[in-house]
């Protein structure tokens, strides 16, 4: 007989743990960043509008598998697909998605939690700008402390995952999702006292057709599709601890307007900064640990400012990092019986073996050669992995189950299940069937290098 499933507290708490997992470290770089980049206001308008007419099908059909057959990913598709090898890959997918970003991810996240601490001890003091900013550099190459911050930051997230979905996941992702907006509201409203300011909203939201190209509405197709945690098995997962009156549209509304939202907020925190000391904008890790870093120590409260955004940026790792352990995990008790201890330490310690060479791509210590032969990290190898290939293929094969393979009057009823959106069911079938397969598949011929938009249409 199967275990009775733990379902989540409370709705508010659902919608904070599914909006915390999607709002990751992305967030506070990659949106504001790609926006400035490809055509400002434009940009954001078609991203927008990629995640209500594209990505939300794709979140309500991941909710609607999961609430339905109370499983992990694979398990969902063994459920609902006749055991069928074929779909059941797409469960797998997810899994080594969130397995090997969660193996990466944690590298990134240890770097922000040693910047917590050399904030508090005010690192940067008397120190030059050059200095500040290489300071990085000496960490990312520093093996024996990559590697502490990157066990330190997965046994964290697995401390808050053994403890379960109500104590555990809900709980923490309530005070962190609360906590990341109070302190991100607060550094924007900081932000408004800056001479950049004006310069930061405009390289955000103006319209720019200068810098805007063909192949940036599939980047804003891409970011809405990735920016949701889609194909990663997480809301796959998260759906299966609803509750039955859970209203599944609604709710996908909710979350996907709270991470337009903060992704904003996030870009009008950081730009404002970097414009008022005349820095030139850069995406990644460089942005967070090498120039943000040298701007927090030209202004007033260095320390409270640089302390509160490095914690900030932990607690956006942390939220979507509860998520990925939990796929895994999740999974692992529905295939092997395992406890939920038993599987989070099981995922845990793999995550952290796995991450040892992406710890240490920059130390040359192990796989020295590996940039020669992939002419990338073995950290960029996995992530291309992940974002080009894995993620896109399985949330393709999640809308084309859901939309051609499942009974139409299984996703039915559990789309009219709790919600007074029933008027939705018909647009969201056809979205479901035809435009959100034919727009992820063309993500994936794009970033692929298999086609080519610009030149497709004479811009290239």
């Amino acid at each position: 007989m199967q275990k009775q499933r733990e379902h989540w507290g409370s709705h508010l708490g659902f919608i904070l743990a599914a909006a915390g997992s999607a709002i990751g470290l992305g967030t506070l770089w990659k949106f504001p960043y790609v926006t400035g980049q490809n055509g400002g206001g434009i940009f954001v308008f078609i991203y927008i509008l990629c995640t209500f007419v594209i990505g939300i099908p794709v979140f309500i059909a991941e909710l609607i598998l999961g609430r339905k057959a109370q499983r992990g990913a694979v398990g969902i598709f063994a459920t609902l697909g006749d055991n069928s090898a074929v779909w059941k890959t797409a469960g797998w997918l997810g899994v080594a998605a969130s397995f090997l970003i969660m193996s990466y991810y944690s590298v990134l996240a240890g770097w922000g939690l040693n910047y917590v601490f050399m904030s508090l001890s005010q690192f940067s003091k008397d120190m030059t700008p050059q200095e500040i900013s290489n300071v990085f550099d000496v960490l990312s190459s520093s093996a024996d402390i990559t590697l502490f911050w990157h066990v330190a930051f997965t046994a964290l997230t697995a401390a808050v995952v053994y403890q379960g979905i109500r104590q555990g996941i809900e709980y923490w992702s309530r005070f962190m999702t609360l906590s990341l907006l109070v302190i991100l509201v607060g550094m924007c409203i900081y932000a408004t006292t800056l001479d950049g300011f004006s310069q930061g909203v405009r390289f955000i939201f103006y319209p720019d057709f200068s810098h805007f190209k063909p192949s940036a509405a599939i980047e804003a197709l891409g970011l809405s599709f990735f920016t949701l945690s889609l194909g990663q098995g997480i809301m796959l997962t998260y759906g299966s601890y609803m509750r039955r009156g859970d209203d599944i549209p609604r709710t996908a509304v909710i979350i996907a307007t709270m991470i337009i939202v903060i992704s904003a907020l996030a870009g009008l925190m950081i730009f404002p900064i970097i414009f008022t000391f005349g820095f030139a904008p850069e995406a990644g890790p460089g942005l967070v640990f090498k120039t943000l870093p040298v701007l927090f120590a030209k202004l007033p409260g260095s320390l409270f400012i640089s302390t509160a955004f490095f914690i900030l940026f932990v607690f956006t790792a942390l939220t979507s990092a509860v998520a990925l352990i939990e796929v895994v995990a999740a999974n692992f008790v529905d295939l092997f019986g395992w406890s939920r201890h038993k599987s989070v330490l099981v995922v845990a310690i793999s995550c952290s073996i796995f991450g040892i060479p992406s710890a240490l791509s920059k130390t040359g210590t192990l796989f020295a050669n590996w940039p020669e032969i992939y002419g990338k990290t073995f950290f960029q190898t996995v992530d291309d992995i992940v974002s080009l290939w894995l993620l896109p293929i399985g949330g393709l094969m999640v809308a084309m189950f859901t939309g051609w393979f499942l009974d139409k009057q299984i996703s039915q009823e559990e789309f009219y299940s709790g919600t007074t959106m029933r008027w939705l069911w018909r647009p969201w079938m056809f979205f479901i069937r035809w435009v959100s397969p034919v727009a992820i598949l063309f993500i994936i011929l794009q970033q692929s290098g298999i086609i080519n938009v610009d030149a497709l249409v004479g811009t290239g």
